[in-house]
């Protein structure tokens, strides 16, 4: 059995959802969910097994024999993003999400080759207020907008 890029890609999915089926038994239950036959921990689990399902399906079953080769990708931009996300982690309970999450998208269009200022506001901001919106409005989650020093704590 030779490793093609479907096969790698079957052992990547294999590896994440072997791993999200064991984080999902920390899911804390209630006494009185414990025996119920739906709980907080039953979607995770179906997704776990048709996972798991699928990614032996993929590693098993033959499909391309296309070697994988590392040459042709942006790993400048790859590595750049991942400093992005850091970066964005950092940021956002200094900074508040709505000037944290509108620079990380920002730089994100920048770094995938946007580079007219105007585009880059006018379709960030919005996405960021529009989503805060929802998710503080419509969904009553909690997210801090402002920076620190301007919420006086």
């Amino acid at each position: 059995m030779r490793l093609s890029k479907d096969r790698i890609g079957g052992l990547l999915l294999l590896a994440f959802c072997v791993t999200y089926g064991i984080l999902s038994q920390d899911i804390r239950l209630l006494p009185f969910q414990e025996t119920a036959a739906f709980h907080a921990r039953t979607m995770p689990e179906v997704l776990t097994v048709l996972g798991i399902g699928l990614s032996l399906a993929i590693i098993v079953f033959p499909g391309s024999r296309e070697t994988p080769s590392l040459a042709g990708y942006k790993w400048v931009t790859c590595g750049l993003f991942l400093a992005l996300m850091s970066l964005y982690g950092f940021s956002i309970r200094p900074l508040g999400f709505l000037l944290s999450t509108s620079l990380f998208l920002m730089l994100g269009f920048a770094l995938l080759g946007e580079r007219r200022p105007l585009i880059l506001v006018l379709v960030a901001v919005p996405l960021v207020v529009a989503f805060w919106v929802l998710m503080t409005q419509g969904l009553d989650v909690f997210i801090e907008p402002l920076p620190s020093f301007l919420r006086g704590s």
